[in-house]
């Protein structure tokens, strides 16, 4: 009869423990749908690129779901140190054989929420170049204008030196000419000023710039930079660099090339 009892008492007590624990269940789903939905609502609010927003969303919700199986399995009275102790030792491990992934992972979030390019940008970085076709969280994809697709790891775009060439609605065109020492400098300044007016797409405002930069061995160098909107960067290059050698040629003024005269004694 005594040992009956006891097992009635233990069956008894175990039958709650296991309605705790489907109650434990059952509330944690709830509190995980209402902490998901305000979750949802907050980073609605953020300007957090899509990727980064389903990243934190989905760690929330398996971090919020290791919890409640932890806090079930506590009701059901089982140990749950040595549950947690290989948990650490696991995550650890995986961390360990992955920490360059995770890497590009940690740096994928930092380029999402810094946001230092955007879909659409031409940037270079980690000696690679092109127009920015996706970022996510563990590569970047640039596209180059020769049609080429570029996969480059967040690790070692936000290690190395970025230059974003689209991100200002305005940029400089900068050229380098070489006249010879016998040019009439004011007429090689009319002359480069009459070729930016030309060009509708060359800013007014700032004014076109002008200026000796250096006296080389065979040539003076000319220094001459104008503004534009960014994507009419190419275009405004292309056209000035032909224009130039054009207008240069009608105005006789000389273009010199490195030579070296050599005089035979006889």
């Amino acid at each position: 009869m005594k040992i009956t009892e006891k097992t009635w008492e233990a069956l008894l007590q175990y039958g709650k423990d296991i309605l705790l624990a489907l109650l434990v269940l059952i509330v944690g789903i709830l509190l995980t749908k209402i902490i998901l939905k305000v979750a949802r609502k907050l980073l609605d609010k953020s300007s957090l690129d899509e990727s980064v927003y389903k990243f934190l969303l989905n760690t929330l919700k398996y971090v919020v779901y290791v919890l409640i199986f932890i806090v079930v399995l506590t009701c059901l009275h089982v140990p749950t140190a040595p549950l947690v102790t290989v948990l650490g030792a696991g995550g650890a491990a995986i961390a360990l054989a992955m920490k360059d992934s995770l890497g590009n992972v940690a740096s994928g979030i930092i380029i999402l929420i810094n946001r230092p390019f955007i879909r659409g940008d031409f940037i270079e970085t980690a000696g690679a170049s092109g127009v920015v076709q996706g970022i996510d969280l563990m590569v970047t994809t640039l596209k180059t204008y020769d049609n080429k697709i570029i996969a480059v790891p967040n690790g070692a775009i936000t290690s190395s030196v970025l230059v974003n060439h689209t991100k200002e609605e305005t940029r400089r065109v900068d050229f380098k000419f070489t006249v010879g020492y016998d040019s009439d400098l004011s007429k090689v300044r009319d002359t480069l000023l009459a070729v930016a007016e030309s060009c509708p797409d060359v800013f007014k405002t700032p004014e076109p710039f002008f200026g000796v930069s250096a006296h080389g061995d065979s040539a003076i160098e000319i220094e001459f930079k104008v503004w534009c909107e960014t994507p009419k960067y190419w275009g405004v290059k292309y056209y000035l660099q032909e224009q130039v050698k054009i207008a240069f040629d009608e105005a006789d003024i000389n273009i010199p090339y490195p030579q070296m005269d050599i005089h035979m004694v006889k």
